[in-house]
């Protein structure tokens, strides 16, 4: 480790889990298949950042994007979050894991809503890993519904324009209750965000792995944090600045 680095692992982690089709297609496999893999990652994931103390995760799950997807596809996926939500969600709540839907869960169907409501009632007091599902969720779409709720504490006269900050923005997005993600990890070898918490990834360190997600285990992911831990998080600052806090 060197002198400059962090020295420590994140807090809360964001991840693109991106592959799943391409995962399938390379082994002769429907999209759907790659799709059910992924879960099967994800829920691995889960259980080791329970074991690591990691304090939260937030994974892209369905972006408002993906609805211009094939119909089949998006009602495979639909169905898929349906049935994972209602298979993993006692085993969840089992080992103390607070679940949260961030993004417009009205667009889904009431059965999935109902799910995802149950879900999170369920897990509601757990205080260990908090793993937040972004699902309909896009960051321009978090930015604008922010500064609506705010324009509309300005016309009731709750907030004047001169109370308007960065500091309330943030308190106003999803996420609010978290710090922003320390870490951002993108599988599948494309290097974007996506349209992903702009917002909150404004520092995040952005790690790209060509590995697709339903092959991304424990290993790529002590990978990507052991890469975390050598970064030097300025801020801002000069390095001989963050150096001189580190040893103070």
């Amino acid at each position: 480790m060197n002198a400059t680095s962090t020295d420590t692992q994140p807090e809360h982690v964001a991840i693109v889990m991106d592959g799943n089709g391409r995962w399938a297609k390379s082994k002769g496999l429907p999209r759907v298949a790659g799709h059910r893999a992924g879960v099967k990652t994800l829920r691995k994931l889960i259980e080791y950042s329970v074991k690591i103390n990691l304090n939260a995760i937030t994974v892209y799950a369905f972006s408002r994007e993906n609805w211009q997807r094939p119909d089949s596809e998006v009602d495979l996926l639909m169905g898929l979050f349906i049935s994972a939500l209602n298979s993993e969600v006692k085993d969840l709540h089992k080992n103390n894991v607070k679940l949260t839907f961030i993004g417009d869960r009205t667009a889904f169907s009431s059965k999935l809503q109902n799910s995802i409501n149950d879900s999170e009632t369920l897990t509601s007091s757990n205080d260990g890993l908090c793993l937040n599902i972004a699902a309909n969720y896009s960051g321009r779409w978090d930015i604008v519904q922010a500064y609506q709720t705010i324009a509309k504490e300005i016309q009731a006269n709750k907030i004047s324009l001169e109370d308007v900050n960065e500091t309330m923005v943030s308190k106003k997005l999803s996420l609010a209750d978290h710090k922003d993600p320390d870490l951002f990890i993108r599988t599948g070898g494309e290097q974007r965000i996506s349209n992903y918490l702009l917002w909150q990834t404004a520092y995040s360190e952005l790690y790209f792995t060509d590995t697709l997600w339903p092959d991304f285990d424990a290993n790529q992911f002590d990978i990507a944090i052991d890469w975390f831990s050598k970064r030097q998080r300025r801020f801002g600052k000069t390095p001989e600045q963050v150096e001189q806090t580190q040893n103070s």
